[in-house]
């Protein structure tokens, strides 16, 4: 039998299975069907939940219920036609549930957005109350005192007040440069500081 479904009650998916197998032919129209006892055996279920679906299927028109003469099959078409009419409203089920699914997902992103927009506004204004100093630039002169050295030999940031952003070096440009890049004759040196420590960098490289 198809796996039952937990939203969909049982004698919902024993009626459908039965259809199922009817509309395969393997029971057919005109024969009798199991008895109600014998169908509870088979699906582990309880005759009364054997009554349920052999009712629903009488009020389809696939079957016909004889307390006397059992279970009859009535009609292939009508199962078949039962089992189009599940399958379009269990799909109508899952897309209205996948619906909700998914407003759900978009009013938690937009929930999460704004609280990151919050965040960034907040990180925004404390940036303004801080200064980061001015963007420069400076290029490496032949007789400097830097080359052939590393930023953590040179302890840049202790002898100068500057933060050294981003190194190029002719096509090559090296983003937050770690602590063992070195330097060469042409090299530019992007970085950041205050004013008054920009003569500082100026004295540091061109080892005045």
């Amino acid at each position: 039998m198809d796996a039952i479904r937990n939203k969909t009650p049982r004698y919902i998916n024993i009626a459908l299975d039965i259809a199922k197998r009817i509309d395969s032919h393997e029971f057919a129209e005109g024969t009798k069907l199991r008895g109600r006892s014998t169908l509870a055996s088979e699906y582990s279920v309880s005759p009364e939940t054997i009554r349920r679906s052999a009712s629903l299927l009488e009020d389809m028109d696939v079957i016909k219920v004889n307390e006397k003469s059992g279970i009859q099959i009535k009609s292939i078409e009508k199962a078949h036609i039962f089992i189009e009419k599940f399958s379009e409203k269990n799909n109508l089920n899952e897309a209205r549930l996948t619906l909700k699914k998914l407003r759900a997902e978009k009013e938690n992103i937009e929930k999460r957005i704004e609280e990151s927009i919050d965040i960034l506004l907040e990180y925004t204004k404390d940036l303004k109350k801080i200064n980061l100093g001015i963007n420069y630039e400076i290029t490496v002169p032949p007789n400097s005192n830097i080359l052939g050295k590393t930023i953590n030999e040179l302890q840049f940031w202790y002898n100068t007040g500057a933060t050294i952003t981003a190194v190029r070096r002719g096509e090559e440009l090296f983003i937050s440069p770690g602590p063992y890049i070195g330097f060469f004759v042409g090299d530019i040196i992007y970085f950041v500081c205050t004013e008054e420590n920009y003569i500082k960098v100026q004295n540091f490289i061109s080892n005045d």
